[in-house]
């Protein structure tokens, strides 16, 4: 076990080396941390660092508290997730009768989704006002693209639905439902679901980087993640919380099986499940503004890893794979950064555009490039790593970006088609 603690230090520190990580890392097992930090600020605007017991925004990683929820209702048979969502919400809800509760437990729903760029919904209608009837009216209610359960489709309004028929059949809001039946039972006390709105102790800033300096992420109004994000938390309570799934409390063994049955595309029910090193391997990431989690279960042999970051320059599941690599015997590559192809400016200039107007751009800007976003607010700095291929220069980004040639000769970034205006 000590030759594993080294190994794993080791490569923790020089993928550190790499990157400005903001954050927290545990690894734990069998009730022994056997790694455990925090790096960065939690303010950068108070000087405050980061401590282990420092509390994130989770992101998706939300999405197993909101399923568990929902199961501890049908363990009480409050509902019935086989049969249509509809009967569960509210009347002036009401969404396709093919759709059962299963179907958004599982991302199979086919509703429509509106996370993309075409949408107005990020870094436009999300920083406004919170309705939620609109919100649904705007975005949810639409005709389903596909017949519920046939595809997967992660899809967030499936868990913002899951959240309002855990108030509409329990009576609660959706944060009092799960601190009285989760974070309460489970002494998980620096738990919470953020409204935008309350302090929450110990809670770190999310920032990003803008050009080359760390700004505050873009503002966002977090009611809009309820069910699909918005939770809060730090690595004790997550632990707490590994335990509960590992040790089957809260539920009974019945509906625990159907909770972690495997559906489409390996998902469960706010979890993904894989095969791995011969064991059943049970993770969720979570990614959004600012904000980069992962956190991997492996009950069988007692062993948990957890990442939670308030900035982006981490791949967290890079990270997290690399580390439970490491704790199964695997060998693991040296982190490297990916190697700059040097272009000059005309070759450069040629990529630079608007792809979609307002969210994708592309700008040279003092002899770099930059992926412009949030009506130009956003300067992500990308640099070439090989034939229309960019990455971004403080993230660690595994897969490039693409800018393609169609067969026309035109350019093509994230399927959008550079506007020749």
């Amino acid at each position: 076990m000590e030759a594993q603690q080294l190994k794993l230090e080791a490569y923790i520190n020089e993928y550190l080396k790499l990157w400005d990580f903001y954050g927290v890392i545990q690894v734990t097992q069998k009730g022994e941390v056997l790694f455990e930090n925090a790096y960065g600020y939690a303010s950068i605007e108070f000087g405050i660092k980061n401590e282990i017991d420092s509390c994130f925004s989770i992101a998706s990683l939300s999405k197993q508290f909101t399923a568990f929820a929902i199961m501890l209702l049908y363990d009480k048979k409050v509902l019935d997730i086989d049969k249509p969502a509809q009967l569960y919400l509210p009347a002036e809800m009401q969404i396709d009768e093919s759709i059962t509760v299963h179907h958004l437990l599982s991302h199979t729903s086919g509703l429509f989704n509106f996370t993309n760029f075409n949408n107005d919904f990020f870094a436009g209608y999300n920083r406004t006002d919170y309705s939620r009837n609109e919100f649904f009216q705007r975005y949810i209610n639409k005709k389903p693209t596909i017949d519920a359960g046939t595809e997967y489709d992660y899809n967030n309004s499936n868990y913002n639905l899951l959240a309002w028929i855990i108030e509409n059949v329990s009576g609660e809001k959706y944060e009092d439902f799960l601190r009285n039946h989760i974070f309460l039972p489970l002494h998980l006390m620096s738990s919470n679901v953020d409204d935008g709105c309350k302090p929450i102790k110990n809670r770190s800033s999310n920032y990003v980087k803008d050009f080359d300096t760390t700004i505050k992420s873009p503002y966002y109004n977090e009611k809009y993640s309820i069910g699909a994000g918005a939770i809060v938390s730090n690595c004790n309570d997550l632990y707490k919380w590994y335990t509960c799934l590992r040790d089957r409390k809260l539920l009974s063994e019945k509906v625990y099986s159907r909770f972690f049955g495997v559906n489409k595309n390996n998902y469960c029910y706010g979890l993904e499940h894989q095969r791995v090193y011969g064991t059943d391997k049970y993770s969720h990431g979570g990614d959004h503004l600012g904000i980069s989690t992962y956190m991997q279960n492996f009950f069988d042999e007692d062993l948990c890893i957890i990442i939670l970051s308030n900035n982006e320059a981490i791949n967290q599941y890079r990270l997290g794979n690399a580390i439970s690599d490491i704790m199964h015997h695997v060998e693991v590559d040296v982190p490297v950064i990916h190697k700059e192809i040097p272009l000059n400016e005309s070759q450069l200039k040629k990529y630079c555009g608007t792809y979609l107007i307002d969210k994708i751009e592309i700008e040279f800007i003092n002899g770099k490039l930059y992926f412009t976003r949030f009506s130009g607010n956003l300067h992500i700095e990308i640099y070439p790593v090989g034939e229309g291929r960019f990455v971004r220069k403080y993230f660690d980004q595994v897969h490039p970006y693409s800018i393609v040639e169609n067969e026309n000769g035109e350019l093509s970034f994230f399927g959008y088609v550079k506007s020749n205006m």
